[in-house]
């Protein structure tokens, strides 16, 4: 079981891994062990989140979602295959937290009627600044 949260759990059969070898340093180590985790995890198909939160989810990282509808996440942190798994576990625990915050609702406001005020001041005062740069009309001979 993945714990997101105290009431939200992701099953474990739900999570698919995959290794690749890593890149990077590591000499002989690179080219002989596997040790770049992959996870695949489809939310869609899961039962576990709520619909409000799998949108936010979708929305939130779109980049992180291939055509089929899973999540992939990586990890080549170190060259322990067990510690990137965890760290993949971690990151998509991380998402999903993410995901699980309602965002406020923006309320619409306006300016206030002295800072409209002073908007317009200061533009008036920009534009006599401007006026009083130009040459005097016949000029400048």
């Amino acid at each position: 079981m993945l714990e997101i949260s105290p009431s939200l759990h992701i099953p474990e059969d739900e999570l698919h891994f995959s290794f690749a070898r890593s890149s990077g340093p590591g000499g002989q180590n690179v080219n002989k062990v596997a040790s770049k985790a992959l996870l695949r995890w489809n939310p869609g198909h899961s039962s576990v989140l709520p619909p409000p939160v799998l949108e936010r989810l979708l929305k939130l990282f779109p980049t992180r979602i291939t055509t089929t509808g899973d999540i992939v996440i990586t990890s080549e942190l170190t060259r322990d295959q067990r510690v990137n798994i965890e760290d993949c576990r971690e990151k998509l625990a991380q998402l999903i937290r993410a995901a699980l915050v309602v965002p406020k609702k923006r309320r619409a406001t306006k300016p206030s009627r002295g800072a409209q005020r002073r908007r317009l001041q200061d533009k008036r005062e920009n534009a006599e600044r401007k006026q009083r740069r130009q040459l005097p009309p016949g000029g400048g001979d």
